[in-house]
C-alpha cells in the first residue's frame, strides 16, 4: 500500500483532474489505515463529481466504519439511486476482512428492514 500510495500521489501531482489516481490515492490511504486522511481526499473527489458511484460507494464505508449509520445509508441510497451498482463488487475485495463484513452485514440488515 504504501508504494501504491506514492505512485498514485505521483499521477495526482502531474494531472490533479485524475480521478482515478485520487480514488487510488484514497485506497491506498485506507489500506494503510489513514482512514480521515482517506475520507478527505474522498470528499474532494466527490466536490468535484458529486455524481460517481465509485466514490459514494467508499465514503459510505467510511461512514459505516465510523459509526455514523444514518450517513452511509444516504450514500448507499445515492449510489442505488444513480443506478450503477456494478462499482460495489470491485470494491469489495479493496475492503479489509472486518469492514466487508460490516457492510455486508449493515446492507443485509438494510434490506430485510425494507422487505418487511
Amino acid at each position: 500500500a504504501p508504494g501504491v500510495y506514492q505512485l498514485a500521489s505521483l499521477l495526482v501531482e502531474l494531472d490533479a483532474s485524475d480521478e482515478a489516481s485520487r480514488i487510488l490515492c484514497a485506497d491506498a490511504l485506507y489500506q494503510m489505515g489513514c482512514v480521515e486522511e482517506a475520507h478527505k481526499l474522498l470528499l474532494l473527489a466527490l466536490s468535484k463529481n458529486p455524481q460517481r458511484s465509485p466514490i459514494l460507494a467508499r465514503l459510505a464505508l467510511l461512514q459505516l466504519k465510523k459509526g455514523f449509520m444514518y450517513d452511509g445509508n444516504q450514500l448507499l441510497k445515492k449510489v442505488i439511486r444513480i443506478g450503477d451498482t456494478s462499482c460495489l463488487l470491485p470494491i469489495m475485495d479493496i475492503f479489509k476482512d472486518e469492514d466487508r463484513k460490516l457492510m455486508q452485514t449493515h446492507c443485509r440488515f438494510r434490506a430485510l428492514t425494507i422487505l418487511k
